[in-house]
């Protein structure tokens, strides 16, 4: 058993070509180059995560604002399909009541439409007009294939084109839909005779003392 000499600690080995400080520099050099690629590599991770779920929030949002576009033109195609089925049914209904009005617009032309009778018909006239019913045709106005039938035709020497001369039946629309067309008298002009304007102008001519041409 050898004996420690007193007041000698035993000191770690120092390696021949360095210093303690120089070897503990080492040594921290080392720790730190084998733990830098445990770093790089779980950040790399965190990105690809971070990607994902920016990808993810992506089609999510995609898939919301797809739907909720879908949800905006069904509500527009329901309100419009009701707009129309609203309006196909009053027009039915007011196609039904047409030869009433019919029936009522001849009783005031020939001045039956007294006492209750012209009470209930002018009720009838107000509530068709609440729902939108609208007749037109006027004598005098241009025909109109569009809106108007024409059920008689002449010839007439005060007309400067198809012109209608009387309404035998008025016609009946809803807003801008025709349920009805105003059914006409129509008059053209004379075959051969001379413009309104052309007449005029000779007139005044006449009246001035104009040299005629030629």
């Amino acid at each position: 058993m050898s004996e420690e000499t007193p007041g000698f600690e035993e000191k770690p080995e120092v390696p021949a070509d360095g210093t303690p400080e120089e070897t503990d520099a080492a040594a921290s050099a080392d720790k730190a180059e084998g733990a830098a690629p445990a770093g790089d590599a779980t950040d790399v991770a965190l990105l690809a995560q971070l990607d994902q779920a920016r990808k993810a929030l992506e089609e999510r949002t995609a898939d919301l604002q797809r739907l909720q576009a879908e949800y905006q033109n069904y509500r527009r195609r329901v309100e419009r399909d009701r707009v129309t089925v609203k309006e196909i049914a009053v027009a039915s209904l007011l196609t039904d009541l047409l030869p009433v009005l019919d029936d009522v617009g001849r009783a005031r032309d020939h001045g039956e439409l007294v006492g209750g009778f012209k009470s209930v018909a002018e009720s009838l006239e107000t509530v068709v007009a609440k729902m939108g019913l609208q007749q037109f045709g006027k004598e005098g106005e241009p025909f109109d294939p569009t809106i108007h039938e024409a059920l008689m035709h002449s010839y007439a020497p005060d007309v400067t084109e198809t012109t209608c001369v009387a309404i035998l039946q008025p016609g009946y629309r809803i807003g801008e839909r025709t349920i009805r067309p105003a059914r006409v008298a129509v008059a053209e002009p004379q075959p051969g005779a001379a413009p309104a304007k052309d007449e005029a102008k000779s007139s005044t001519d006449e009246e001035s003392g104009a040299p005629e041409e030629g």
